[in-house]
Formats: C-alpha cells, sequence, structure tokens
C-alpha cells in the first residue's frame, strides 16, 4: 500500500473499491511494528482499531460515515480516552486508566475517525526532544540518532514514518509546530480556547491547546473543524461559531507578510534555516505579496517570561498526583508525608522536578511580585505587540526552530540551551495567536527545516488557506 498524505487520498481509494479501512489499518499496524525501534508508541490498540474500521466500513457502504472515516489516528499521551492508559509519559501515572473521554477524541470518535494507538512524549509535555520521556526518547526516522523534537515526539515520529495518517497533539509552547519541523510534517496550533481542553492532562493550563500533526493542511483543517466549538465541559472554551475549514482552503491573490527582523538576526539561527525563510519571504515578493521587516522589540524577553508563567501553573496542576488517589505509590513510605515526598521525587522524572521548583519558587511569598507578576506584565506587552502587528499584517511569518533536529543526549545536560529552542515559537503561546509549521527543504545533512507562520486570533480559516498555499511553493521536507 502507497503512503498517503490526505485524507481526501485515502477517500478516492476507499470510494475506488481498491482498499477498505480493515486493510489500512493493518497496513499501519504493520509499519508500527517494523519501526517500533523509533519508539514513537507507547501502547498500540490492534483488535480494538480492527473493530473499528470493520465498522467504518459498513458505514462507507451504507452512506452514513462521518467526515473522518479513513482517517487513521494516534494520540499524544496526554488525552484521556475512557478505559485506556494514560501516563503523560511518566513513572508518576503507572497503571492509570482514564475514567472518561476527552471532548476532543470524543468528536473524533463521533466522526469515525480509527484510534490506533498511544504516543510517546516528554513527560507531562515538558521538553523539547522527548528525551524527557519515562519510557525513553521517540527517535527522528530519518536520523534515530537525532531527536524528533518535543514534546509531541512520538506524535510527529508516527506520522513522520506513515504509521498513521495524523496525531493529535498538545502545544504549550510549541510542542506541535516545533517537533513537525524537525520531522518535515504539518504542525499546527489553533488560537488558544478554539478547541475544549476538557480531557487533556493539565501542564499550563493559560496555554495549553490541543493541535494537530499531519502530511497536509487540508487535514488539519478538518481535524480543527471536528475539535472546534463550545463545550460544556470547559467553561474557558470559545464559543464562537467553527467555520467550515476543509471548504475555505482557497486563499486571497494577495496577502501583507511581517517578518521579524530580530529572528533572522539571531547569532543561534542556523545559516540553512536563515536562508530557507529568506527564500520562502523571495518567493512570497514574487507571487505579489508585500513583505516587510517589523521590530518586535521583546524576543529576548519570551523565553523568560514564558518559564516562569508556565512552571508555576505547573507547580500548581501538578500538585494532584501525590500517590494516594491514583498512579504510583513509593513503596518505602512509613507515613503521609513520607508519602508525599518519596511518590513525587520517585515518581517524576528530573525535568518535571526542576519545573515544579521553579514554579514554586517564582510564586513563593517573598519572589511572587519579582518573577510572576512582572512575568505576566511582560506576558501582557508581548500580546498587545503581537496583536498590534497582526492587525497591521495578515501573518508573521519566522523559522519554527533556531536549529534542524539535534542528537540525543546533545543538549540534556544543557536546560539553557533546551529552553531556547523554543525561542520562536512561544510568542504565538503567549500571545495566544494561532500558529503553523510547515516543511521548507532540507539542509545539507537532509534534516528537515520548518517555516512559521502566525496569523490574529480566530483567523484559522485565512491562516490555513494561506498556508496551504504556501506548502504548494515551498520544497517539502520528505516525499
Amino acid at each position: 500500500m502507497r503512503r498517503f498524505t490526505s485524507l481526501t487520498e485515502v477517500r478516492n481509494e476507499l470510494t475506488a473499491g481498491t482498499t477498505t479501512c480493515r486493510q489500512l489499518v493493518e497496513y499501519y499496524l504493520d509499519n508500527i511494528q517494523k519501526k517500533s525501534h523509533l519508539n514513537a508508541f507507547l501502547e498500540v490498540w490492534p483488535e480494538e482499531a480492527l473493530v473499528q474500521a470493520e465498522a467504518v466500513d459498513a458505514k462507507l457502504a451504507a452512506g452514513t460515515a462521518g467526515k473522518l472515516a479513513g482517517m487513521v489516528i494516534g494520540l499524544k499521551d496526554v488525552l484521556a480516552y475512557k478505559d485506556h492508559a494514560l501516563q503523560s509519559s511518566s513513572h508518576i501515572l503507572d497503571g492509570f486508566k482514564s475514567l472518561f473521554t476527552g471532548t476532543a477524541v470524543q468528536r473524533l470518535l463521533d466522526e469515525d475517525a480509527i484510534l490506533i494507538g498511544r504516543q510517546n512524549c516528554d513527560e507531562f509535555a515538558m521538553g523539547a526532544s522527548n528525551e524527557t520521556s519515562y519510557f525513553g526518547p521517540a527517535r527522528n526516522e530519518i536520523d534515530p540518532e537525532r531527536v524528533p523534537g518535543g514534546s509531541s515526539g512520538g506524535s510527529a515520529v508516527a506520522v513522520q514514518a506513515d504509521m498513521c495518517l495524523a496525531s493529535i497533539g498538545s502545544d504549550t509552547g510549541g510542542s506541535v509546530r516545533q517537533p513537525a519541523a524537525f520531522c518535515g510534517i504539518i504542525g499546527f496550533k489553533p488560537t488558544y480556547s478554539r478547541i475544549s481542553r476538557y480531557g487533556l492532562v493539565a501542564y499550563a493550563s493559560s496555554f495549553d491547546q490541543i493541535g494537530t500533526l499531519t502530511r497536509s493542511v487540508e487535514d488539519a483543517a478538518l481535524l480543527l473543524e471536528v475539535m472546534a466549538g463550545p463545550d460544556d465541559f470547559d467553561s474557558t472554551v470559545s464559543q464562537q461559531p467553527v467555520p467550515a475549514y476543509s471548504e475555505l482552503l482557497t486563499p486571497a491573490p494577495h496577502y501583507r507578510i511581517g517578518y521579524i527582523r530580530d529572528t533572522m538576526e539571531r547569532p543561534g539561527l542556523n545559516s540553512e534555516i536563515k536562508a530557507a525563510v529568506e527564500e520562502t519571504l523571495d518567493t512570497l515578493r514574487g507571487q505579489g505579496h508585500v513583505v516587510d521587516a517589523v521590530e518586535f522589540p521583546y524576543l529576548d524577553f519570551i523565553v523568560p517570561s514564558y518559564y516562569i508563567l508556565t512552571t508555576a501553573e505547573a507547580s500548581s496542576n501538578l500538585s494532584r498526583f501525590d500517590g494516594v488517589k491514583y498512579g504510583y505509590r513509593a513503596p518505602d513510605a512509613t507515613d503521609l508525608e513520607s508519602l508525599y515526598k518519596k511518590t513525587r521525587a520517585q515518581g517524576f522524572g528530573p525535568e518535571v522536578q526542576r519545573r515544579i521548583l521553579l514554579g514554586t519558587f517564582v510564586l513563593s511569598a517573598d519572589y511572587y511580585d519579582a518573577y510572576y507578576t512582572k512575568a505576566q506584565r511582560v506576558r501582557r506587552l508581548i500580546k498587545d505587540k503581537t496583536d498590534e502587528l497582526l492587525r497591521q499584517y495578515d501573518f508573521l511569518v519566522l523559522p519554527t526552530t533556531p536549529t534542524t533536529a539535534f542528537k540525543i543526549g546533545e543538549n540534556q545536560k544543557d536546560a539553557l540551551a533546551m529552553y531556547l529552542a523554543d525561542i520562536f515559537t512561544v510568542q504565538a503561546s503567549l500571545a495566544g495567536v494561532p500558529a503553523i509549521s510547515v516543511p521548507a527543504g532540507v539542509d545539507s545533512a537532509g534534516l528537515p527545516i520548518g517555516v512559521q507562520v502566525l496569523s490574529g486570533a480566530f483567523r484559522e480559516e485565512h491562516l490555513l488557506a494561506f498556508a496551504n498555499s504556501l506548502t504548494e511553493s515551498l520544497t517539502p521536507a520528505i516525499p
């Protein structure tokens, strides 16, 4: 069976009778087994997926199938699916199974998506390389000695290596877009609140957003169309109506596009990524778009403010994991206090512990105003300036990452270097605006390069239409 790049291609073959959903699932299961060394999946659900596939085949024959019939999807290990394990790739949730299905996952099932398994990620979605996972790193198919990015690393590899057609991940500060760039696929984060977070394990609640990893913008649009919208279980979700994104992929003839001058002049920006972004901007100029350099004076404050705020929220959100109610419990605890201490010390990995400690520190009475309050003020400045630019321009274009995929272990001993890998992705997260990473060729070592596009809040239909046209103009990272 050939590699599919979109659900449209799958549906064409299903309609023609040249394949069935069952055969599709068997094909992906075979790929998962053959490529198990990439450590993309923590758990596969073969029997369930085959039963789902046969049910969808019957619906297709009867003409009653949903929008996602024929789409085989993997779930990042932070999404609740009733009676299935949910661990956030952490030791502390050993043995835990979800008691309910999250809203986004249920909406996929309601439209006849076929769920094939649970995917590896950085522990509690904290990381930019998938190396903090309790189950070991996922590996980049192009070079298994290199990281796939994080935190949705397993989800990206699964799409990259043709183990499923699409993956659902989460993006707090770039956790869908950065691995998409490293793996040569499309990573999309919608506006904050566009998709319900009910059933998403919380890391930093004012940043977390469910996102998609696909091989086509068309599929990203369709998945957003299915998952977005009001939800009685999430009081923070947007009440705005959901457009038919998949039917609105025709771009306008001309756009006003800005690129942040400072991102192109960063000393840490890989020269080949810089060249790829410049080539993208030249292509856009050649197509008749207005392309201007713009000033964004807060780039140096993005990463510090992001990590102060997200670690503060994490220290609060992760307090619920204590060994009392569910998950791992320290076997050598002697009383309640030692149960808390030993369970959390043994159950959380070093990076999660680091972030909890940082967050607890910045929330402490002596330092709250010095760090947390100031970071909130800086976030407001970043959001206001980003919104101002996105009123002047239809889109902002910038690199997705400062480097291509680095080697496993290369940055593990330098937390600051790892945090700076997020420098170009966290702006959209701080501002709450949608962003997408699309492939823009490869470097001299054959490693994928991603270009990122931001648009104004709730302007996903414009962003997706533009990104769709951009993918047709740029050289794909992988065939």
